[in-house]
Order: structure tokens, then sequence, then C-alpha cells
């Protein structure tokens, strides 16, 4: 049986790291040795809709160019998710998101992450155009081509 030697004060300061700097995984090599320390990231609550009445005095929302009829997986435009994980919008926490509504994007740009068993998965735009609608929120869970935004 072979013994492994363990650096608990290596370990002890990637774990602070980790934790201080708000990261969900890191790792460190050393010739042959390797410690690699992640934590599960935390399942964001699916957005809860609130009734135009049940926000007292605010506004109903326009409507956004039939979205409420037409079923965005159906729309020519729509860039669905190319696997089950969660949908991050910006490349780190705290950054700017990839895209806005309203931005124009080439082919290839990356329009999001969606992350899938500690794997950071770029989503690519399928073609060229403007963004239109972004159907999920920073850090929601996400299906299986589920769309995700709409490309005009």
């Amino acid at each position: 049986m072979t013994k492994i030697k363990v650096d608990n004060d290596a370990i002890t300061a990637l774990a602070n790291l980790l934790h201080d700097n708000d990261l969900s995984e890191i790792e460190w090599k050393q010739g042959d040795t390797s410690i690699r320390i992640s934590r599960a990231a935390p399942v964001a609550a699916p957005p809860v809709a609130v009734a135009p009445a049940a926000a007292a005095g605010a506004p109903a929302p326009a409507p956004a160019e039939n979205m409420a009829e037409e079923d965005p997986a159906n729309h020519p435009g729509a860039v669905k998710s190319p696997m089950v994980g969660t949908a991050y919008m910006a490349p780190e926490p705290g950054a700017r998101p990839f895209v806005s509504i309203g931005d124009t994007v080439s082919e290839g740009q990356t329009l999001m992450i969606v992350e899938a068993m500690k794997t950071m998965n770029p989503i690519p735009a399928p073609r060229a155009g403007k963004v239109t609608h972004i159907l999920v929120e920073n850090e929601q869970p996400v299906e299986f081509g589920q769309p995700l935004m709409i490309i005009e």
C-alpha cells in the first residue's frame, strides 16, 4: 500500500484563496503533485413572474413583439442550449456581460457560458445579427434545447 503525502498547509491556502476570491474551482500543480479544490455552485431559484396587477402602481411592461404569443423555441433566430447546465452571462462574477439586448454580434462571438460538470462551455453566436431578447438570467439552470436568446 502506497502512502500519500498530503500538504495540509497548501490545501488550506488554496481553500482560503477559493473562498476569499469567490471562485468555484482552483487547481495547483508543482512537479508530480496536483491539488484541485472545487465547490458546488449554488443553484439559482427560477425567476418569479409578477402579474402587472400585483405590482402596485407599476406600469405594465410593453409587449415584446409577439414573444408572449410566439414560442421562443420556434423563433428562427433562437439560440438554444446545447446541454444541461448553468448559464453565466459574464466571464466572471462582477464582469460586464458578454452581450446585452440591442448589441450587434458577429458569427462565432461568445454570447454566454453554460457550465456543465465543472466545465465552462462558451456558447457562440450561430450567425451575425442583433440580440433582441435574452431569455435566461445569470446563474439560471438551463435544459438541453432551451432557448437562451434571440438574434435577428
